[in-house]
């Protein structure tokens, strides 16, 4: 097929001609009316004025010393018998598992010990092991309301 044929098709290939599947907005189709408040003058001049509100009081920061060292109650040995019982089901020497209150209350601290041949066991493939150990702790914390972090020691 030659081009002298059919100059509106192409010789391969799609037809190079958009259709549009919907049509432009009426405000483009209307010629040069604006496309939004953007372009109206007594808009833009309205926008020019900018009204702030007064900004609170900022709190005082909290500094480590004014945290208080609070001793481990029930809750906090509840958390680490149960880091303890889940530690002992995934290492081959579950009687050197060992967890350590390291701070005790709100936003406290425990330490995971294992035997060396097991810490493998315990952090798991690309830590996820570790991570489900972590959120398991974390949701029973916030049962108590409470925060936990969990740390396992080398």
């Amino acid at each position: 097929m030659s081009e002298s044929q059919n100059p509106s098709q192409p010789q391969w290939g799609r037809n190079p001609k958009r259709k549009v599947k919907y049509g432009a907005p009426k405000s483009v189709q209307g010629g040069g009316a604006p496309l939004g408040p953007v372009d109206d003058p007594a808009l833009l001049a309205q926008a020019a004025v900018i009204i702030r509100s007064e900004r609170p009081a900022t709190p005082p920061p909290v500094t480590r010393s004014s945290r208080e060292h609070r001793d481990p109650d029930g809750t906090d040995e509840k958390l680490r018998d149960l880091v303890v019982h889940m530690a002992r089901g995934l290492v081959d020497h579950p009687d050197a598992v060992d967890c350590e209150i390291v701070s005790a209350g709100d936003g406290g601290m425990l330490e995971l010990h294992v035997h060396g041949d097991d810490v493998g066991h315990v952090i798991g493939k690309q830590g996820r092991t570790a991570r489900s150990l972590r959120l398991t702790l974390d949701a029973a914390a916030g049962l108590a309301d409470r925060r936990m972090t969990l740390e396992i020691a080398d």
